[in-house]
């Protein structure tokens, strides 16, 4: 089996609102942190930071994985001058190793790609994922590690930031845990009641329709900065995995580089 010592990685997921930094040594994320992408420089301080810390090891590398290209390209043309160890990204250099079951046309995100990849890879079972964070995707990976596609609604901030926005009297709030009425007394606790129960009654009914169609119900694994917000409590969601989307870029790498071990090590 390969060791701890074949592998080092940056892995770098950029998102819509923020950005997810992990440090891989083989297998084990060391360590890990969030940015907000409003403060770009102190993303680029903290990845540098990060880089120089890398060890040097037969596969070193910083990899980066993007469904936000505007920003991921300002980002790489910030680091990439000053960063010790060679950068790929995931798409073009890597392609995430999981089989697609999609339309000849779809182009799903890297991040969901990525978490069906580390899902199944952890489970070697058919399960759904949940990515709660500025979009909420709920999908499907099939007993076989197929990615069968899933559903895509808008995040607890979205869906409030849309009511504010869009009327003439309802607040801007931050997406919160509702009270515990089982009635909305006010307007604030109204909104966040409506959307708190509106994606959880949305991903449970989704679901319920995944786990019809495949005639069993699979496990459910949430990640995101939401998911604890707005899963933590409900029993149909089996696993919380945070740094879901960054195990998938050390997955992709241990595969696409060479460094998985032969099955019969």
């Amino acid at each position: 089996m390969a060791d701890r010592d074949d592998l080092a990685i940056l892995a770098i997921v950029v998102g819509n609102t923020s950005t997810k930094v992990g440090v891989f040594h083989g297998r084990e994320l060391d360590s890990s942190f969030r940015r907000l992408n409003t403060d770009l420089a102190a993303l680029v301080d903290a990845v540098r930071e990060a880089d120089a810390a890398l060890p040097s090891v037969e596969r070193t590398g910083v990899v980066i994985a993007s469904d936000n290209l505007p920003f991921s390209t300002r980002l790489l043309a910030e680091l990439t001058p000053s960063l010790r160890h060679e950068v790929y990204r995931v798409g073009e250099d890597l392609i995430i190793p999981i089989e697609r079951a999609l339309d000849p046309d779809a182009r799903p995100g890297q991040d969901r790609l990525l978490n069906a990849l580390a899902a199944f890879d952890g489970l070697k079972q058919a399960c759904v994922v949940i990515d709660a964070g500025t979009a909420i995707t709920v999908d499907f990976v099939d007993g076989a590690g197929v990615f069968q596609g899933g559903a895509i609604l808008p995040g607890a901030g979205l869906m409030l930031r849309s009511l504010h926005e869009h009327t003439a009297a309802l607040p801007d709030i931050r997406p919160e845990r509702p009270s515990d009425a089982f009635i909305g007394k006010n307007t604030r606790d109204a909104m966040l009641q409506g959307v708190f129960y509106g994606i959880r009654g949305a991903v449970r009914h989704i679901v319920e329709r995944y786990a019809t169609a495949y005639e069993g119900y699979p496990p459910v694994i949430a990640t995101g900065t939401d998911a604890p917000l707005l899963f933590d409590g409900d029993e149909f969601v089996e696993q919380f995995v945070p740094d879901l989307t960054l195990r998938g870029i050390e997955i992709t790498c241990r595969r696409t580089l060479g460094a998985e071990p032969d099955d019969d090590d």
